[in-house]
């Protein structure tokens, strides 16, 4: 019969076994060098705690390899550049909402065009839409903008746009005259150099 299971009878599933007690001398087998080798940086006390990307002091390769310009995102550099804060729905995909719907983030994620609503939304204008839509969302397009109100929608933007800041250069400083050449009478009551 089996015995009953108590919390005084509770046993480990496996037999436990021994830690490895390293450095008790060399008669235990693992004394000296305790298994690290001979010197070096993984024979130190702390060496095993390397951050992520650490190439043992080699130039490390997101360091090596050239950035590019653009709308990046510190956590995107530098692989994946361009990368934007929006997340971008086409019109074309709006074909699947029935005619006076109302598109929002949330609705997009139930018809499977979004994962969630956690980052915003822009609307862009690549492929045509025939439906009577309302749609609000953080961001839009010029192109599907027109589409949409010629469609007969309506657009509601649920984030102001941003003002784009206008760069003034400074203009260049006209060059300075070259000073007019002396004329001749000049010339004449220069006084002349003492020997």
């Amino acid at each position: 019969m089996a015995e009953e299971l108590n919390l005084h009878t509770l046993k480990p599933g496996a037999p436990r076994k021994d830690r490895k007690r390293i450095g008790r001398g060399l008669g235990s087998g693992k004394g000296r060098y305790s298994g690290r080798g001979i010197k070096g940086q993984k024979s130190r006390s702390g060496s095993h705690k390397m951050r992520a990307g650490f190439e043992g002091g080699q130039m490390p390769i997101y360091m090596r390899i050239g950035k590019l310009r653009g709308s990046t995102s510190k956590d995107a550099m530098p692989v994946g550049p361009f990368r934007t804060h929006t997340v971008h729905v086409n019109i074309r995909d709006l074909e699947r909402f029935a005619a006076g719907e109302e598109v929002t983030p949330e609705s997009l994620v139930e018809k499977g065009l979004l994962k969630n609503t956690k980052i915003d939304v822009k609307l862009l204008g690549s492929g045509e839409i025939s439906t009577k839509l309302t749609i609000r969302v953080h961001a839009i397009s010029a192109s599907a903008r027109e589409k949409i109100e010629q469609a007969g929608g309506t657009i509601e933007l649920l984030r102001e746009p941003k003002e784009r800041k206008v760069r003034h250069h400074a203009a260049k400083p006209e060059a300075a005259e070259a000073p007019e050449e002396q004329t001749d009478d000049a010339a004449d009551e220069a006084p002349e150099p003492e020997a």
